[in-house]
């Protein structure tokens, strides 16, 4: 289904035909200390590195290299709905409040190649902190403010950081969370103690400090900008850590993605321009947070590097104060494009399925909605593309590669829309998909969806402190191919069809979550002898999870009272971020004769997909008591 008007096809064939070349010029929109000895090195690393030898250093990308041209400029608006305020920050002033806060980390005692810690909310100390690691080459790692202690814990003993910068709380339309007692009790958890943690005060909530460990930022940040302390940025390896982002494991043992300088850089600029189709000087949106990697990449960094306004929203698609909050933020700020997740678009229509909200406000600046994040069903695509009358773009991606891997792009003329599919594989992207035994399979043939090596720059190069587990999770299953752990196909133009997961990652309103990881919490209850947790399609979040448990012979407490504390564990241990809410008392659960749990078989049930019997199953009959406890508690499709 070739486009006359989309440069696509010849683009592609360009990178495919001449990947150094390729990424050569692209590397020219970034500004280098030293130039790369080697575009492509395949000998380094699990599968090769990209920009070999050349030296540079993000935040001076991002935010020095624009003050010149640009240092007036609106480089991030902070709108925040839950707290009534708003504040713009020039790219001149984010360069002050970046140097000096660097300054302060410094102070602290963080080098080049410490690990920070970021828990933190929606506010723009988030994306300055992030910044001002970068700047002086130290290696941030955020962790999104809702998860719970436990959570924090494991990724601080990880990450092994030498600061922690929090904040006191954050908001979640008017409940405020805090945060800073959650630090506490992570770090308490922890082998790993941080030497010292810098907390932002916020009005809403009052915190104290533990002497010794804690100091107060905005204390810290007047006093070095008395000083007329300043860092300046730190010259690092292209190939050096910029960050680590943790995704959930199957094991429930958080992964932590490596995000190197340069490739990244060179990746997300490439991408602002030839996928979305914004230009410098315009005012991009994702409405997403810094906790995942949509925020890290579309909200901070690849906006800033292309001299782009950012917007930094701390507020709901829906209910701060209604279903018209992204319309308003559109059209308040002049937002060109906006990137988020297809349930936000979900939570819209269900609240304005007419959009009359709509109608109030001056669109007239929005020209295309990128989706990803989850699947985008068809129907909602459809809703969007009725009321908005713009381009609609569904895409494709992961925590992993940092940026997207199929997408139509905008930039380089918009192809054929096919609802359901995020269209086509991007320069850098060679996506096959598989079956079993590692074979091509014909198009339109469901399969595992895998990309040829080496993955371009911008994609992780290893998991953290774990080169076994990066090979082992994602290059040995498929010899030569980087795996996805996604199912789907290719139709016979071209068009890649994601349907679904193929391990125990669920995903819920767009954030990947582990069910082995709620599993572990709900064995944690004195009642349970055993559990299974699987991801119900659900028509707001994409997907929810519902726990299975099976109870210890001696309790002597009510079912329902246990499904209601379990449900209240999850909520304590993994978050609010998890929405768990409903647990399930079942007599047994259907096994393999080897012992192993048929979660996809009961998923099939919940979802109401045909389904049938595994041949390895142990008593067929569990199968069917699963599917009357489920309809019994109005799931079964």
């Amino acid at each position: 289904m070739p486009s006359t008007q989309s440069r696509y096809h010849e683009v592609y064939t360009r990178w495919k035909s001449d990947p150094e070349g390729f990424w050569r010029e692209a590397a020219q929109e970034i500004d280098w200390f030293k130039p790369a000895d080697k575009v492509f090195d395949p000998a380094a690393g699990a599968y090769g590195q990209w920009f070999v030898g050349a030296r540079c250093n993000t935040c001076y990308n991002a935010v020095d290299r624009h003050v010149a041209a640009r240092g007036d400029q609106a480089a991030i608006i902070y709108d925040s709905p839950v707290t009534d305020f708003k504040r713009t920050i020039s790219y001149a002033e984010l360069q002050d409040e970046v140097a000096a806060l660097a300054a302060v980390l410094q102070d602290m005692g963080v080098e080049k190649g410490d690990r920070v810690v970021v828990y933190m909310p929606m506010i723009p100390e988030a994306a300055f902190a992030m910044l001002a690691c970068a700047r002086i080459g130290a290696i941030h790692s955020v962790v999104f403010g809702g998860f719970a202690a436990k959570e924090l814990a494991t990724r601080i003993d990880d990450a092994r950081p030498k600061v922690i910068l929090s904040a006191s709380c954050g908001l979640e339309g008017a409940k405020v969370v805090p945060y800073k007692p959650l630090l506490d009790e992570a770090i308490e958890l922890c082998a790993s103690k941080p030497d010292a943690c810098l907390i932002h005060q916020r009005p809403q909530l009052e915190c104290s400090r533990i002497e010794g460990r804690d100091l107060d930022w905005a204390q810290e940040i007047a006093r070095a900008k008395s000083a007329g302390r300043k860092a300046d940025c730190v010259s690092v390896a292209a190939t050096d850590p910029l960050y680590v982002l943790y995704t959930s494991g199957t094991t429930g043992k958080p992964k932590g993605v490596v995000r190197d300088n340069g490739g990244y850089m060179v990746a997300l600029k490439w991408s602002m321009g030839n996928f979305f189709g914004v230009a410098p000087g315009e005012v991009f949106w994702a409405a997403s947070d810094v906790g995942w990697v949509v925020g890290h990449s579309y909200i901070v960094y690849g906006p800033l590097l292309h001299g782009c306004t950012a917007i930094l929203y701390e507020g709901k698609p829906v209910g701060t104060p209604d279903a018209g909050a992204y319309w308003r933020v559109i059209a308040d700020h002049g937002v060109v494009t906006l990137f988020t997740a297809p349930t936000a678009f979900r939570a819209i229509k269900k609240e304005d399925s007419q959009a009359e909200l709509l109608k109030k406000y001056d669109m007239s600046s929005f020209r295309a909605l990128f989706l990803a994040g989850e699947r985008a069903d068809p129907d909602t695509v459809k809703w969007a593309e009725d009321i908005l009358r713009v381009p609609v773009v569904d895409h494709w991606w992961q925590t992993e590669t940092g940026w997207p891997v199929v997408g139509n792009p905008l930039g380089l003329g918009a192809l054929p829309i096919k609802h359901g599919s995020p269209t086509v594989p991007l320069p850098g992207y060679t996506v096959e998909v598989l079956d079993e035994g590692g074979n091509a399979v014909p198009p339109g043939t469901m399969g595992a969806i895998v990309i040829k090596l080496p993955l371009p720059p911008g994609a992780l190069p290893t998991l953290w402190q774990a080169e076994d587990r990066f090979r082992e999770s994602y290059l040995s299953v498929y010899p030569g191919y980087y795996n996805t752990s996604d199912a789907g196909y290719i139709d016979e133009d071209g068009y890649v069809w994601v349907m679904g997961r193929t391990d125990d990652i669920i995903n819920v309103a767009g954030h990947r979550l582990s069910t082995g990881g709620m599993e572990e919490v709900l064995s944690s209850h004195p009642a349970v002898a055993e559990c299974a947790v699987i991801g119900v399609r659900d028509p707001l979040k994409g997907e929810v999870p519902c726990g299975f448990v099976v109870l210890k012979s001696s309790t002597q407490q009510a079912p329902a009272e246990i499904e209601k504390e379990l449900v209240g564990l999850v909520r304590e241990k993994i978050g609010p971020v998890a929405a768990f809410k409903l647990a399930i008392t079942v007599p047994r659960l259907p096994k393999t004769r080897s012992g192993k749990i048929l979660r996809g078989t009961m998923k099939k049930i919940a979802d109401g997909d045909p389904w049938s019997v595994p041949a390895t199953i142990d008593d067929p009959m569990i199968l069917d008591e699963i599917g009357d406890v489920l309809k019994s508690r109005g799931v079964a499709g």
